[in-house]
Order: C-alpha cells, then structure tokens, then sequence
C-alpha cells in the first residue's frame, strides 16, 4: 500500500517536472531554436535559389566584421531574414577582405530603425538604414520590388534611368535588381550558406563580370553601371562578358544625364581601388574618360601631361595597396594639374600678373569641373592650395623657404613638387634643394638660401599726424 502510495504521488511528478526543467536549463538553445523554423523554411524553400555551402565556398569568417554579424542576428532573432550581400560577399568568395558591409532583409526601413538603437534612415532615391556599432557603419536595405509597377514610389525617366524606387518586394525580386551575378549573392551567417540566383559564384571562379537582365536596358537604368563594370573589372581581374561590354562605348552620353555629385562619388571609388592605372586604361578602351574629367583625354595624349598623371595614378596605387591612406584632394588636384597649367598660361597671356592669373586659371577650372564632376569643396580648397604653393617653391631667397615650411599644406605641396620634378616638368635640383633644406639645421638653411635678386619694396612713410591741440587749432580756423 505505501509503495503504491508512494508511486502516486511522485512518479507524475517526475514526469512532468523533467520536460520543463530541460528547457530551462538551456534558455539560450530554446531561443535559436524559436528561430530556426524561419531558416529553416527559407532554406527548403531557396527561392529557387542555389544554395553554396561553407565547404564549397569556404568563406572565412575571421573577414566578417563583428558589426555586420550582429546586424544579421539582431534581425534574424527579431523574426525577420538577413543576408550579407552584394560586393561583401563576392570579395569574401574571392578570399579579400571587404572593405564594408552591406546587409539585405525582409524588415522595413522603420522595423530595422526600431530593432537598432543607434540606427538611421537615410536616402530619398531607395530609403536606407545605417546602423552604427562603434566607428562601423552596416547599410542595410529592405528587398526591392520591381521599379516598373505603378506606384508613386517608382519613377523612370523618358531615357530608362530609375529616379525612384522606394518599391519593396521579396528576396527574388531584389536578386533580379542587382546589376552584375557576382553581387547578388546572399550569405547567411547562422547558416554559413550563400544563396546564388544568377549563377555568380561560378562566373567568379571563372573570372567573369556578367550583367543581369539585358544590358543596354540595365544601363539605361543606372549609366554608373558601366563605369562600375570598368572599375570591378580592373579591381578584381574579372573579364566583362562579351554581352555586357558590348554597349557601352556605344552608350557612354548616358553618363551626361546622371547628377554630378553622384559621378564625383563613383568616379572617386574607381580611383581609389588600388587599380586606378588599369581604370583609366579600362576608362579608354571604352570612350568612358571623355567629358568626366574635362579634357582629360587630351592631357593624357601629351607626352608630359601623360607621364605626370599616371605617376601621380601609380603612387596612389601603391599606397592602397600598402595600406596607407590616399589624398582625392591631391590625386584631382594632379589629374586636373595641367588643364589648370594651360588656363594660367591663357590669363597671364592677357597681361595678368602671375598670382592674379593664377588664381582666376584654378576658379576656372574648378568651376568647368563642376559642371560634369561635382568634387566637394572640402576638396577643391585643398587642390587650390596645392596648386597654389607651387610658384612659392621657386623662391628660394630670404625668408620665404622658412615660411612655407610652416604651412600647413607644405607636406602635399611638397609631395606634388617631387612629382612634377620625376615627370620632368622642373628639373630635379629644385626638388632635391627642397629635401635637404627640410631636414637641415637653422644654420645650414641659412648657408643654402639663394641671393636675394627680386626688387625690394619701398616702405611706405607714415606721415606724422598732426597733434592734438595742432589739430584742434586747425579745425578752428
């Protein structure tokens, strides 16, 4: 009788107890679990999609950024899909380590703004998240529908170029929007899977840059994606597809119809890949260099002119690639060096003194510039400062050598000296009087300054002015 008791009281207990005391040993594994239906249906679904496991793609996730990471799982564990995608992942495949991440989802603008506290919407063409960890910023864009469908939230022009298109839609629709195969690539880090939808990691191993969709059509969309094609072509030794490069030395007046501000922003990132030597000589072969930076095409066919740019091209090349940083207002202001020499020429050629000419050639230039390239002023301010410490690096006499070494535009201005004396626009004596004077002592400046030969100015007298009771007299009269 007590056994069975016995037996009546506990067993039940027993039984029931274990289950929930299962659980609560392992809150963390129940919350994945809570999520990996959402994966789950997603994968045996993959939208047609192929999916890339890790020991096929053997990406390294030591290149992952921390930021982009809990960007992923921020949004994953609120109930929503996020991907790594686009350029990240196609650098990933390749083994480079990205330069930024972006990240694509099912959540809203407004849902990715309420899950992540130091977050932002930005944009007016396509509304965009930034999320904020620290120094990172993680883009994160919602799944584009299609710009087509009849919306106040798609607009195209009369020539095909998208000039809205806050259009949502599924994860399929955002592959078809993406502009080559190698960026519509979808990593999951939960999963280590990469969807495929256009067959892009196989056209990376087989170092291709095919376009999605119709070319001609994908251009006219977008004209920045023929540049883009030029630039990721150079960057990552990828061969455009016979297809895709077919319209665009054809279509290259495209460009003139896209906002300035924007072709300063592209044209920036293609030369500061690390590969802007192989983008110029890319630009060309395409009839892409003409009217982007005003008569670049002509300082690049002058024997002098030629040498100058791609030295200057050459050395910020190889500071990217040793992992040093790249100056745009120095690497513009080189580009633009000798359209700005020959505007100088034209003005002083009118009789202007050379400091006047100077500066009037420099705002004429700047100004022809803006009308193509919109370069921010925060550039073009240090490009006139450059260009305009040059005729001071001919005055070696008094005491101006030691001024211009306390300018603070002296390093840049020196650094572009050196270059014009490599490319043999000055003779290199100047240049190498400029090292020595910079690393000498006082008294050994002293002994290498120039005679003085330029004419002193005459100091103006001041007049004495007369006394005040002299002058109150004065006034009396």
């Amino acid at each position: 009788m007590i056994k069975k008791l016995f037996a009546k009281i506990f067993t039940p207990k027993s039984k029931k107890t274990e289950p929930a005391h299962a659980e609560k040993s392992q809150p963390s594994r129940t919350t994945l679990n809570a999520k990996k239906p959402v994966q789950k249906n997603h994968a045996d679904k993959n939208h047609g999609a192929a999916v890339i496991s890790h020991k096929t793609h053997k990406i390294d996730r030591n290149l992952l950024s921390n930021a982009a990471l809990k960007t992923t799982e921020g949004l994953q564990k609120a109930g929503f899909t996020a991907y790594i995608v686009g350029g990240a992942v196609r650098d990933l495949v390749l083994d480079y380590p990205p330069k930024d991440f972006d990240v694509a989802t099912d959540a809203t603008p407004e849902d990715v703004n309420r899950i992540f506290r130091r977050s932002r919407i930005i944009g007016k063409r396509f509304r965009l998240v930034h999320v904020l960890f620290g120094d990172e910023t993680i883009e994160v864009s919602t799944f584009r529908g299609s710009h087509l469908e009849t919306s106040k939230d798609a607009k195209v022009n009369d020539s095909g170029r998208i000039l809205r298109d806050n259009v949502f839609g599924s994860i399929v629709e955002d592959a078809v929007r993406r502009d080559f195969t190698a960026n519509a690539l979808y990593y999951d880090p939960a999963t280590q899977e990469v969807l495929d939808f256009h067959n892009g990691y196989a056209d990376i191993k087989a170092g291709i840059l095919r376009m999605i969709g119709d070319p001609l059509t994908r251009y006219q969309e977008d004209p920045v994606r023929m540049l883009r094609a030029v630039r990721l072509s150079a960057k990552l030794g990828l061969k455009i597809e016979a297809k895709t490069e077919a319209p665009i030395a054809k279509n290259a007046d495209l460009l003139q119809d896209v906002p300035p501000s924007r072709l300063f922003d592209e044209m920036l990132k293609l030369f500061l890949s690390g590969h802007a030597i192989e983008s110029v000589a890319a630009l060309r072969e395409q009839h892409l260099h003409h009217g982007l930076l005003p008569m670049l095409d002509v300082v690049l066919e002058q024997p002098m002119g030629e040498r100058f740019v791609m030295m200057a091209l050459q050395n910020t090349d190889d500071r990217i690639l040793s992992g040093k940083s790249a100056n745009p207002s120095f690497l513009f202001a080189c580009l633009l060096w000798h359209e700005m020499l020959a505007a100088w020429e034209v003005y002083k050629a009118e009789g202007q003194h050379a400091i006047p000419a100077l500066h009037n050639a420099m705002s004429e230039v700047i100004a022809t510039q803006a009308e193509k390239l919109a370069i921010h002023n925060r550039y073009t301010a240090t490009m006139k400062e450059i260009w305009g410490l040059q005729p001071r690096f001919e005055q070696r006499a008094g005491k101006r050598p030691f001024g211009l070494l306390t300018h603070p535009r002296y390093r840049a201005g020196y650094d572009f000296l050196l270059l014009r004396c490599e490319s043999g626009e000055l003779p290199m004596e100047l240049g190498e009087w400029w090292t020595a004077f910079a690393e000498a002592d006082g008294d050994a400046r002293v002994a290498m300054l120039q005679a003085d030969t330029e004419p002193k100015k005459r100091k103006k007298r001041n007049r004495k002015k007369p006394s005040g009771a002299n002058a109150g007299n004065a006034t009396n009269a």
